[in-house]
């Protein structure tokens, strides 16, 4: 077997990884602070690439301004959405919260496909054919750029979780709500404000990625169930076992299509998730801690 082809597919993999980090630790986010499980999520992730497609094609901002841009217009998506609908919900009303967050990303998929039509667009950047080589590996300077953004990204969320009161309060808030309540916090601030970060990383990831495949309404389908097992499989509401996990993933999509077919890299992927919770039920890290 050619070790460049697997090195290749082990940068490939971590690369995508390192972007499904994004979207799996905004889900589990939303999930460790408000107990909703966010199945909108998949058309966060195409809202984010297409707030990319507007501002790079339309607009003409380079690349690196752009994933930033359409993060902060997402996260001004999910404030709205907080706002109007999520904030009403309830303690202990999951069911609700799913009903919920279904009709929200049905009318976001459906508000696309009427004003944007179902037809694929393309994101072109120079950045997509220039290459860096290294011991017989190949890699799109892009793809390094969405790597180097997402892992920036992941490092500054963490750093805001554990060293910020803005993110001990959102820990405090899911460990113990009732405790957080009693020394003052605004519970529903504080879900607005892990909304508003897990909805702008999701648009992150999806203007990120945006480039690299086709833009359409339908993007995030797929992308929302692979994001679920993530979650699961590093442990439900667990930030970092969300990243590990992501990285898992993406290094198994890369290598079951290197070296098989890609219609095996879902099969792998839920394959995986269903192996592991036979052995640990809760996930990777999950130990009923969340965030």
């Amino acid at each position: 077997m050619d070790i460049s082809l697997l090195g290749q597919l082990l940068i490939n993999g971590l690369i995508l990884g390192a972007i499904y980090a994004l979207v799996a630790v905004g889900l589990s986010l939303i999930f460790g602070v408000l107990e909703i499980v966010n199945f909108a999520h998949g058309q966060i992730f195409a809202l984010g690439a297409f707030a990319m497609l507007v501002l790079s094609n339309w607009l003409g901002l380079p690349y690196v301004v752009g994933v930033a841009a359409s993060g902060a217009l997402i996260a001004m998506v999910g404030f709205l959405l907080y706002e109007s609908l999520l904030k009403h919900l309830k303690s202990g009303e999951f069911e609700r919260g799913i009903i919920l967050t279904l009709a929200i990303g049905m009318i976001l998929q459906n508000t696309l496909l009427a004003t944007v039509g179902a037809t694929p667009h393309i994101i072109d950047f120079p950045e997509v054919y220039s290459r860096i080589e290294f011991l017989g590996v190949g890699v799109e300077q892009l793809r390094l750029t969405a790597a180097a953004i997402a892992l920036g990204t992941l490092a500054a969320v963490w750093w805001l979780l554990t060293r910020t009161r803005f993110g001990m309060a959102m820990r405090a808030l899911a460990q113990n709500p009732l405790a957080a309540t009693v020394v003052g916090m605004n519970p529903k601030r504080v879900a607005g404000h892990a909304v508003i970060l897990g909805m702008g990383l999701t648009g992150m990831a999806g203007a990120s990625l945006a480039p690299l495949f086709t833009v359409h309404p339908l993007l995030g389908v797929s992308l929302l169930f692979k994001a679920f097992a993530i979650v699961i499989i590093g442990g439900l509401g667990h930030i970092p076992g969300a990243a590990v996990a992501a990285l898992i993933v993406g290094l198994a999509e890369s290598f079951a299509g290197g070296l098989g077919s890609t219609v095996l890299q879902d099969v792998v992927v839920f394959g995986l998730m269903i192996v592991l919770l036979q052995v640990k039920p809760l996930g990777l890290f999950g130990q009923g801690v969340r965030i």
